[in-house]
C-alpha cells in the first residue's frame, strides 16, 4: 500500500495488460454481459471472465477492492436471481422432503403388510405339509358302488 494525500491505495501487483482484462471482466459481468462465465458475481467469475489464474487476480488489491465495493453497494440482477433462485430451491426441497417422508411412511407400512402375509403363507404352508395327501372320492365310490361290482 502506498499513502496519498487524500488516504491510502492499494497497488496492483500485476501487469499493465492483466490489470485492463480484469477490469473489462469487472465491467462486463457487473453490466450482466459475461463472455466467458454464467455472469454470477462472484470472484470465481472474475478471474474465469478475466483470462487469468486466482492467485493472479488476488495480488490485483486495487481491483479487488474496488470489486467489492460495486458489488456490496449494489443489489446486483444476478444476486438477485440467485437470492430468488435460492430461495425457490428450499422451499421446493421441504416439499421433496415431506414427499419423501410420506413415502417412507407407506413403504415401511407395506414392508410390514408383506411380511405379515409371509408369515401367514408358511403357516399355512406348513398347516398342510402335516395332513396327509387328499383322496379324491369319487373314484373310490365308483369302485365300491353296486354298478361297479355286479350282482352278489
Amino acid at each position: 500500500m502506498t499513502a496519498t494525500p487524500t488516504g491510502p491505495t492499494l497497488t496492483d501487483h500485476v501487469s499493465a495488460e492483466t490489470a485492463k482484462a480484469l477490469r473489462a471482466a469487472l465491467e462486463r459481468l457487473l453490466a450482466g454481459r459475461p463472455s466467458r462465465t454464467d455472469g454470477r458475481l462472484t470472484k470465481e467469475n472474475l478471474y474465469r471472465e478475466a483470462g487469468v489464474s486466482r492467485a493472479t487476480m488476488n495480488r490485483a488489491h486495487g481491483i479487488l477492492a474496488e470489486w467489492d465495493r460495486r458489488t456490496a453497494a449494489t443489489g446486483t440482477p444476478g444476486e438477485t436471481r440467485s437470492d430468488d433462485e435460492l430461495k425457490e430451491l428450499r422451499a421446493e426441497l421441504i416439499v421433496i422432503k415431506r414427499e419423501r417422508t410420506q413415502l417412507q411412511g407407506r413403504l415401511d407400512a407395506s414392508a410390514t403388510v408383506i411380511a405379515a402375509l409371509h408369515h401367514d403363507n408358511a403357516a399355512l404352508r406348513d398347516q398342510l405339509a402335516g395332513q396327509e395327501e387328499v383322496v379324491a372320492l369319487d373314484g373310490h365310490r365308483a369302485s365300491a358302488s353296486p354298478e361297479a361290482t355286479g350282482p352278489h
